[in-house]
């Protein structure tokens, strides 16, 4: 017993030590660079500590390497930043009277703070800037600027093709269901978008291609990202014992090509009760 109250007291110790180390070396970084401009984020505030710290120590690699894609994970973190503030700036505190002014602050700093990532991301061209601020800004002149891309190698990715497809979702289901195979052929590595799973199994369905879509929600399933239950699939597509079977070996098929990044549009069957 007093092995085990020892061993949790030295963990204990060891957290705090690695969190007081965690803000001293923050705090350095801050010093060391006014670039990141630290005061304007209420440092010394306890709430908020955690997001706080994610976005200096990002703000530190977009100074080092200030690309488009840095800079939208910068505005996502700042986001939830402010996020955290609106909630902290609505505690009173007991103890320091200026506490709730600073809080307050670094909420109008955060606010100016986005506004001047998306005033940056406009003077871009690339895809990932004119995509976020269409899908994340609701900028309709980022988003005509997207489409115009289409066709050209600027798109030819697997992000930018799901992108694309998201447009075309409610607009043409056949078009969709061929850019997010695309997406799946441009697919390398580990880094697979699951929500393609999901937005596959839904096009199909509703193309009428049953056992398609089933075929999708038994690869999203393999990646552990739910659609239906097993019972609900049954009642969804009715289909004979005998074909679920020979679903599921094409589903396992496709989901290893996949894996090892060898997908190809042409390993989906066609079968005879897909719609003309």
């Amino acid at each position: 017993m007093k092995i085990t109250n020892a061993l949790t007291l030295l963990g204990s110790s060891l957290l705090l030590t690695g969190c007081f180390e965690g803000n001293k070396n923050t705090e350095q970084l801050c010093n060391d660079n006014p670039a990141l401009q630290c005061e304007r984020l209420n440092i010394d505030d306890g709430q908020c500590r955690v997001p706080r710290t994610d976005l200096i120590w990002h703000r530190f690699e977009v100074l080092k390497n200030p690309t488009d894609t840095n800079q939208i994970k910068e505005y996502l973190l700042l986001a939830d930043y402010r996020k955290c503030l609106g909630l902290a700036a609505q505690i009173q505190p007991l103890d320091q009277t200026n506490l709730k002014q600073r809080r307050f602050n670094a909420l109008v700093n955060s606010g100016e703070d986005l506004e001047h990532i998306v005033t940056k991301l406009q003077q871009s061209s690339s895809p990932n800037a004119l995509y976020f601020l269409w899908s994340q800004i609701g900028d309709d002149q980022a988003r005509r600027r997207f489409l115009q891309l289409e066709g050209s190698p600027a798109l030819e990715s697997a992000e930018m093709q799901y992108a694309l497809a998201t447009f075309y979702t409610s607009r043409d289901q056949g078009k969709t269901r061929q850019l997010l195979f695309h997406a799946l052929e441009l697919t390398k590595g580990n880094n697979i978008n699951t929500e393609i799973f999901k937005s596959l199994a839904s096009t199909t369905y509703r193309l009428n291609l049953k056992e398609e879509a089933y075929i999708w929600t038994r690869i999203a399933e393999s990646f552990n990202v739910p659609i239906a239950s097993q019972s609900e699939l049954q009642l969804l597509y009715g289909f004979e014992p005998s074909i679920y079977d020979q679903l599921d070996d094409i589903a396992e098929q496709i989901e290893d090509s996949i894996r090892a990044g060898a997908f190809n549009s042409e390993q989906i069957p066609k079968f005879a009760s897909a719609k003309r």
